[in-house]
């Protein structure tokens, strides 16, 4: 075993790899050897020290993708440092309590990855709406949520706080630490 980090993601517009090239970036910063990968193109995860993987939420659940990824490594996910991320739009919203009412409600939605693989840290961000990426079949609903007063389009991702997480997660995966 190699004293490598996987970050791993699963993505639709794009929203997720920008998170997940931002948490690699900034464990590389922190002095660790990372590689960056797609879910599908992540063949075994036995040789890494540690994996951080996240995935876009759609209809309240990691991409379909994501999940499979974690059942058919979950034997392996289990052996070594393993830390979700989720990217959804829930987290964009505004005030102190609904911003805490947001990560009751995103937190729910790792509950699946949780029940299959043991996590040491998990980061909750705010993802990117715009209309013009996203599928034919998502864009009518979201554009129904755009005409409430709640989401409109834009980048919500929060890079400080992307970073802040990555941060506390390379001490947490540090290869002195296994």
């Amino acid at each position: 075993m190699t004293n490598t980090i996987l970050v791993t993601y699963a993505s639709r517009a794009g929203s997720t790899k920008g998170v997940a090239e931002a948490i690699a970036r900034t464990l590389e910063n922190c002095g660790l050897d990372v590689d960056l990968q797609t879910m599908q193109d992540v063949q075994d995860v036995s040789g890494y020290a540690a994996v951080v993987a996240g995935s876009a939420i759609r209809f309240d659940k990691w991409l379909p993708e994501a999940m499979q990824f974690v059942e058919r490594h979950q034997a392996d996910l289990s052996q070594k440092p393993f830390a979700p991320f989720l990217v959804c739009l829930a987290m964009a919203v505004q005030g102190e309590q609904k911003r805490e009412r947001a990560i009751v409600t995103a937190s729910a939605y790792l509950n699946p990855v949780r029940e299959l693989v043991p996590t040491v840290s998990e980061g909750l961000f705010a993802g990117v709406l715009d209309l013009s990426k996203l599928p034919a079949g998502y864009r009518i609903p979201f554009s129904v949520l755009t005409l409430t007063p709640f989401f409109k389009e834009g980048d919500y991702r929060d890079w400080n706080a992307i970073v802040q997480w990555a941060r506390k997660l390379s001490t947490e995966l540090a290869p002195e630490r296994f």
